[in-house]
């Protein structure tokens, strides 16, 4: 079967920032907008609802005013309304030149929500799209809560295309605005569709309420639809909409009959700006872009891993410029050990192997997290053998009074040589830091960056149990977790960054 290319359109800036509690600034949209079609190369970018906020006005304005200086005007669209031309003239000041218009894709929304004839709002949709070529302005239309109606009033559906053939539009959309049709109805819905009007390019429009929207957007596109709509990490209202990463997966792996121009070697790297930018996190099972989706837990596997890649998929990690890692805990088995001591460069007899498995074990068994930087560690715990520590917190003081900035004392030792300095932040941790920051800069040693800091205690816990603070670092080379166990939380997040400094100068 000859291939067919087909449009992605990422609505991220527009649907995904319906996700609760998620609003991007003007900045924010602009670097996502440019990521968006110059590294993840999209073909189109939904970018904002008309006549929302002049927050939303002046974000518009600058992602149209860089998409005109540099070629992808045509590429950035914005969701509009039958409002008499108001959205029109919106997005005429906003600098914007395609507009998604808003209309009724179902007899129940265009009954009781406009409380209408078909008549009376086809000739409004009519004298809207009039304008807006008038204006220089391309249309595309949305059928809002066409699934409803493919199901409900389907001669209205028919009705309404019928129309929509006689109107200069571009595209028209067709979305499952309540995420509530299955894969075979997505399938048959748009087939009709399309075999009834082959001229007319069709996007499909998935929401996740079911968990159903990659399903749909596949069957959508087996069905012959021209486009999909997505959102990076699945954001959107309610549980979202499809992601962009499995979808986009998947039709490279299931759909050879399908081209599509997006570049799955950045899909990780936009996915987390966005998980920054929206500080929706993205949670750690989830599909393609998940912390965990390319980590081997069980030993089994990552024995399995060893002889000739037994537990590996056409999903690789490096495809999405990503990395296969090995947890270390309770279902650790020697196999998963060894590529963590590979990676560190440490070797130890089957003897060692078996101890140091044993100690991971244990540790798992009480819930504690272990890291491959906890190896080295373990390793002088469990062989009692001496673990050189060129870095060593010798001492430290931490205040912290009302109406006073948090402060730090502190002494260490680096190779030997010891060194005290003290300093403010914003917290007693950050003060330490900032002291740290200090010191090392007179070794001209640059900290790698904190990118995540996440604490916890046993469940059923009280005020006095032990807390586990594990850190993520970020540096130039590479991205590692260190972990600390204390009664007090900044104490347990010092022997975390304590256990940082010895991997950096090491």
């Amino acid at each position: 079967m000859a291939s067919r290319k087909i449009e992605i359109m990422d609505t991220t800036l527009r649907d995904g920032e319906q996700t609760s509690g998620v609003s991007f600034s003007a900045s924010e949209k602009l670097t996502i907008a440019k990521l968006l079609l110059e590294e993840l190369k999209v073909d189109r970018i939904e970018i904002a609802s008309a006549r929302v906020s002049e927050g939303e006005f002046q974000a518009v304005k600058s992602i149209t005013s860089w998409a005109s200086n540099n070629g992808y005007i045509d590429a950035v669209e914005v969701l509009t309304f039958v409002d008499n031309g108001v959205s029109i003239n919106w997005m005429l000041e906003a600098g914007a030149k395609v507009q998604n218009l808003l209309t009724k894709g179902s007899l129940n929304h265009l009954t009781h929500q406009l409380k209408k004839t078909s008549n009376q709002h086809f000739k409004e949709i009519s004298e809207t799209i009039a304008l807006a070529k008038e204006k220089g302005i391309e249309t595309n239309v949305y059928l809002e809560d066409w699934s409803n109606g493919m199901r409900n009033s389907k001669a209205y559906v028919y009705e309404f295309l019928e129309f929509l053939k006689t109107q200069p539009v571009k595209r028209v959309m067709l979305p499952d605005t309540l995420g509530v049709i299955t894969p075979e109805e997505s399938f048959v819905f748009v087939s009709e569709i399309k075999s009834k009007y082959p001229n007319i390019h069709f996007d499909f429009h998935a929401h996740n309420d079911y968990d159903l929207g990659v399903a749909n957007a596949m069957e959508a596109l087996k069905a012959g639809a021209d486009g999909l709509h997505l959102t990076i990490n699945g954001m959107g209202e309610r549980a979202g909409n499809a992601p962009m990463a499995s979808t986009i997966a998947v039709i490279n792996d299931f759909m050879p009959f399908i081209e599509i121009g997006v570049n799955e070697k950045v899909l990780y790297t936009v996915s987390k700006l966005v998980e920054n930018f929206s500080g929706v996190m993205i949670p750690a099972n989830k599909p393609v872009i998940g912390a965990n989706v390319f980590t081997q837990t069980a030993g089994i596997h990552a024995d399995g891993d060893n002889k000739k890649n037994l537990y590996f998929s056409d999903l690789l990690p490096e495809r999405f410029g990503r990395t296969r890692k090995y947890a270390l805990g309770k279902s650790s088995g020697k196999a998963n050990i060894q590529k963590n001591l590979q990676e560190l460069g440490l070797q130890l007899n089957d003897e060692d192997l078996k101890k140091v498995t044993q100690r991971i074990i244990e540790l798992g068994d009480k819930k504690q997290v272990v890291t491959k930087e906890d190896l080295p560690y373990i390793i002088s715990d469990v062989l009692d053998f001496a673990y050189e520590e060129k870095v060593k917190v010798e001492s430290y003081v931490l205040t912290h009074a009302k109406g006073l900035k948090p402060s730090t004392t502190v002494s260490i030792t680096i190779n030997g040589k010891t060194f005290e300095e003290n300093s403010l932040g914003d917290g007693q941790f950050d003060a330490f830091m900032n002291a740290i920051r200090i010191i090392f800069r007179k070794v001209d040693i640059i900290l790698p960056n904190l990118i995540d800091y996440a604490v916890r205690i046993p469940p059923g816990s009280h005020s006095d149990a032990l807390c586990e603070t594990i850190i993520t670092w970020k540096s130039v080379e590479k991205e590692f977790k260190t972990r600390g166990l204390d009664s007090d939380q900044t104490v347990s997040a010092i022997k975390a960054t304590e256990k940082m400094l010895n991997i950096i100068i090491s």
